[in-house]
Parts: C-alpha cells; structure tokens; sequence
C-alpha cells in the first residue's frame, strides 16, 4: 500500500511564485495547502498539521521570521520544519538560521532540482522528478 502523500503548507504572497511553487510540488508526491499571509498560515498550521512549511520572508502584514517565531512556540506545531523562501541570497539577520526557526533556505526563483531535493531531505524521502 503506497505511503500517504505528505502535506505542504506554502505561505506566500505573490501568486506568480505561488503557483509555481505549488506546481513543482504537486508533481511529486506531495499535497499542499496555501496561504497568502501570515495570519493564515499559521491558522491553516493548527488546523492541518503540515508534514513541511514553506515560509515567504516578506509577507503583507506580519513578516515570515515572526509568524516562523510563533510556530515555533506552538507545543504542538514546533516539531514541524519550516523553510524559509526568499528573493534575497541569504537570510543575514544576524542570527545563525537555527536561531531564527527555519530548518532551512530557499531562494526565488526555485531551481526545480535543488528545490525537492531541499524539500524531500526534510522530509526524510526521495527527490520527485
């Protein structure tokens, strides 16, 4: 019997990168759940109790780094890695990248190959095509 896909929330609020983003995931063996704020995500977090969370930095409202923050105080969502996405080259905020929350970095545009190889080692399985 095959495994249950695992669930991927994607927290981003531009619809371009959105749906790319989505669509890479989609081709491999992954659900997703989307939101384009914040807020959302984090209410869509506690609701569905994502397998991975992909995290836009910039973000209408509250900002990635402190939505990432209060996740990561949530007893029960904290255990669950978040990634950061951004069009910057690095996350330089002064703290190591552990410190922040996220378990790891992904900058835009996503190169399709790294890009599920970052998401499948976080998940503990195989690159999808």
């Amino acid at each position: 019997m095959p495994a249950e896909p695992k669930t991927i929330l994607v927290v981003e609020d531009n619809e371009i990168s959105m749906k790319l983003v989505v669509a890479v995931l989609e081709l491999g063996p992954y659900r997703t759940l989307t939101a384009g704020d914040a807020e959302s995500g984090i209410r869509l977090a506690r609701e569905h109790f994502p397998d991975l969370i992909l995290m836009d930095l910039k973000l209408p409202g509250m900002d990635g780094i402190i939505a990432t923050a209060i996740l990561k105080t949530d007893a029960t969502l904290k255990h669950i890695p978040v990634i950061a996405l951004s069009g910057y080259g690095s996350l330089d905020f002064g703290e190591p990248l552990g410190e922040t929350g996220f378990s790891g970095f992904i900058t835009k545009p996503i190169d399709v190959r790294s890009f599920l190889e970052t998401i499948s080692g976080h998940l503990g399985g195989t690159p999808g095509p």
